[in-house]
Parts: C-alpha cells; sequence; structure tokens
C-alpha cells in the first residue's frame, strides 16, 4: 500500500472514530473531565448564530437555566453514541430546569440536521462548520482538535465543568444535579 493511501486509510478511521489526540499546540494537555468551584468558574462565552433547524440560537437563549453544551459531529462515533443519552436527559430534567444545546461542526448544515433526525435528537444545535464560535471557549478546558466535548454551565452563565470525550447519560447527570 502506497503513503498517500495509508494516510488516507489512517484519517479515515480516525473521523469514523471521533478520536484525536488530546495534546493542545503548548504542550499542554487538558483532563478528561473537570469541574469548577464557584469562585474559579470561568464565564461561558455567548456562542451565536444559525442553527441547524435555520432559526436563530445563542446561549444567552438559555441564561437562568443549567446548559449542557456538547461539541459534536455526525461522522464522530461517540457522539453518534451519546446523542440519545443528551435528548434523555434534556427530556426528563427540563422542568428542573436543565437545557441542552448541541454544537455542530460538520461543513454541512444537512449533515447535523439528518444525523438530529436519525438520532431522535431533542434539543437544538448550533451550526458552526468553522468552529469559529466553539474557539470562544476559554484555552485548556478542553482539547479542541477531537469530538465529543461537553461543558456544563451553571444558572449565572460561568462555566461548572469541562467533558471531554464521550459521557453517559448518568455521568451526565451526575455533573448536573448539584447545580440545580
Amino acid at each position: 500500500m502506497n503513503t498517500v493511501k495509508a494516510a488516507g486509510l489512517v484519517l479515515a478511521l480516525l473521523m469514523a472514530s471521533g478520536c484525536a489526540g488530546p495534546e493542545l499546540d503548548d504542550g499542554q494537555a487538558p483532563r478528561l473531565q473537570e469541574t469548577f468551584a464557584p469562585a474559579d468558574r470561568q464565564k461561558m462565552p455567548d456562542l451565536t448564530g444559525t442553527a441547524i433547524d435555520g432559526r436563530p440560537i445563542a446561549v444567552h437563549d438559555y441564561r437562568g437555566n443549567v446548559l449542557v453544551v456538547n461539541a459534536w459531529a455526525s461522522w464522530c462515533g461517540p457522539c453518534r453514541a451519546e446523542a440519545r443519552d443528551f435528548s434523555a436527559v434534556n427530556t426528563t430534567l427540563h422542568t428542573r430546569g436543565v437545557r441542552v444545546m448541541g454544537v455542530d461542526t460538520d461543513a454541512s448544515g444537512a449533515a447535523g440536521a439528518a444525523f438530529a433526525r436519525e438520532h431522535h435528537v431533542t434539543y437544538r444545535s448550533l451550526h458552526d462548520p468553522r468552529t469559529a464560535q466553539l474557539l470562544r471557549i476559554p484555552k485548556r478546558l478542553v482539547s479542541p482538535q477531537g469530538y465529543p466535548y461537553t461543558f456544563i454551565v451553571d444558572r449565572q452563565g460561568r462555566i461548572a465543568a469541562a467533558r471531554m470525550g464521550q459521557i453517559s447519560r448518568a455521568e451526565l447527570t451526575a455533573l448536573v444535579e448539584p447545580l440545580l
């Protein structure tokens, strides 16, 4: 197999698995999961734009609620595996003030919309194909080089937890519960 084909195969496997190296450009690796005491919480940037449903969406629309922000892509295996868990949390904890907002990084809004339909996603997702909005997140909380990653935002709009990689419904609920 020639080098170009081998490199293409490796890239395809990485994309299909949702894998990417956890190292940041400066060599500082973020932790898989980190929670922050109220005094140490940074403000969540007001990610804004158009959702995959074509309507405007912004983090500030959710202020006053506990917000789960999940960065995903339709080609990411772990993103596909966790989508129903995010929908379940969005549905079961909605009356307690929990909301989920996705950030779809697919190049095509149609791919994100198809993903949402296929996985019965119950929450809205910002379409951020160039990750311009995600790059506004404070540095070193997650590795922006791999998906999925998740932020838990408290009712005051501050980042209470950051998580890299796939997260289960039980793990997500455990991060959200203390903020309710």
